[in-house]
């Protein structure tokens, strides 16, 4: 009798609380060493059944399963969740919520002591991973600095610190720059060539080509389609956004970004927000980038590109107020603003909106210092949110919190609008319907700018990109 790495048949999860299963009959079968790409639109499954196969649930997030879902031998709902950890390696969305301590290096060597390892073991294993998977110069770092790119990597190198025989990875990509995608593609080759099985959970799939052996289209739930590696790669851009996904050749859209990069000797003086010579960073430290002279205007939409880790978010904080300059200033219409004064005009949307989210249900949330409380139908409307308004926003999908966030702003009237990474959760779908609300906010008064690695919100619906270097 063949063995299979994953077999799930006929499994349905119904959360607790809940009226209807969530996931309805999935029949999936997973070879040992094969690379499985779940895709589909956000809240349709993917991440609800990686949950299934790691042991979260229902050991941790509580539900009904029916049916039968086995991992190495591992039955779900039977297995101990401790029995999972030699076997299954998990990198979530989100690499904050698995981090347990401050220094990289004792973040990596925490798997190895939790199951009693002695320390020259430990230590071992550390360089042998890091030297593998070429992340050396992430060692002995304190992980609260680095980048949501650089966490991702040290999440990814601690998930194999065991030698797991399945890695589990949820959206690793999805707040990544185009070189930290192709370094992650490399990893997980390394991983699956010693003949790891790989379950991939993703929206972006461009990078995934020559790495993935079949693809799994979700939907509301359901499992409804498959392809083999080549029969995938044969789909056009346009049949792909037809059933709600990605591109996988992104060949055009990058030409289309050289076309929109603002350049150096553009006079600023038309642009209402400008920066003169501006240092941005922490007190008591070196800059985390200096002299940025840059110009932002209405009725435009501004994407702010660059690699992880220069400085973009720290250039957003300073933006809107939440970090001062180090040096420089911030003007607005040609007057120089305080930092309390850009607080006032400005909403950031911030890479983590776990972080702001405060009230009991989607509709109290978006309306929070609404500014414009009537358009709340429509805006909902257009981020897909209607049917999940009485919802409370933590039970909501990561992509679903980010279009929650984004409602708020839109609805905020403020006079400058961030957002950081606004569609790294968001499928081809969610991804148009945001851009046609920067549509309708290019109408208005405020200055919209973006911060973003995805080079298909850019190309399509920025208007100017500016890039940030080091």
């Amino acid at each position: 009798m063949k063995q299979f790495a994953i077999n799930s048949e006929n499994a349905s999860f119904r959360f607790l609380y809940a009226v209807e299963p969530f996931l309805k009959s999935i029949h999936l079968k997973v070879t040992p060493g094969e690379c499985i790409l779940i895709c589909g639109k956000s809240g349709s499954g993917k991440t609800t059944f990686s949950r299934l196969l790691n042991g979260i649930s229902p050991n941790y997030i509580e539900g009904d399963l029916t049916g039968h879902v086995e991992t190495y031998g591992l039955v779900t709902g039977e297995a101990d969740i401790k029995d999972y950890v030699p076997v299954v390696g998990s990198v979530f969305q989100n690499p904050k919520t698995q981090h347990f301590t401050a220094n990289t290096t004792y973040e990596l060597a925490f798997p190895l002591e939790n199951i009693g390892k002695p320390s020259n073991q430990i230590f071992k294993r550390i360089d042998e991973t890091m030297e593998e998977l070429d992340i050396t110069h992430l060692l002995n770092r304190d992980i609260f600095k680095l980048s949501g790119g650089e966490k991702q990597l040290i999440a990814m190198a601690t998930a194999n610190m065991l030698n797991p025989k399945v890695l589990v990875l949820d959206e690793v990509t999805s707040n990544l720059d185009q070189h930290a995608v192709e370094q992650m593609k490399k990893i997980i080759q390394k991983i699956k060539d010693k003949g790891v099985t790989i379950i991939l959970t993703e929206h972006r799939l461009a990078w995934s080509k020559g790495l993935v052996d079949r693809y799994v289209l979700f939907n509301e739930g359901k499992l409804i389609q498959e392809w083999k590696s080549d029969e995938f790669n044969q789909l056009t851009n346009d049949e792909l956004e037809q059933i709600g996904l990605r591109a996988m050749d992104l060949s055009e859209k990058h030409k289309m970004l050289v076309k929109k990069q603002q350049t150096t000797t553009m006079s600023k003086d038309s642009y209402l927000l400008q920066t003169k010579d501006l240092s941005i960073g922490y007190k008591k430290k070196q800059p985390v980038l200096s002299n940025i002279s840059i110009g932002i205007s209405q009725n435009k939409v501004t994407g702010i590109m660059g690699p992880n880790g220069v400085g973009k978010s720290t250039l957003a904080n300073t933006l809107t107020g939440l970090l001062s300059p180090l040096s420089g200033k911030i003007l607005w219409q040609k007057k120089a603003l305080s930092a309390k004064d850009l607080m006032k005009k400005s909403f950031l949307v911030m890479q983590d909106t776990n972080y702001q989210l405060f009230s009991e249900s989607v509709s109290e949330e978006v309306l929070l210092n609404a500014k414009h409380p009537e358009q709340k139908n429509l805006v909902l409307e257009k981020l897909n949110l209607l049917d999940v308004e009485k919802r409370h926003p933590m039970s909501l999908s990561d992509g679903q919190k980010q279009r929650v966030a984004i409602a708020s702003a839109i609805l905020s009237g403020k006079e400058l609008i961030i957002f950081d990474e606004p569609t790294s959760g968001l499928d081809y779908f969610n991804m148009q319907r945001f851009g046609e609300l920067l549509s309708m906010l290019k109408e208005t008064d405020a200055i919209t700018a973006i911060i973003t690695h995805d080079i298909e919100l850019a190309s399509e619906w920025c208007d100017e990109i500016i890039e940030l270097r080091r």
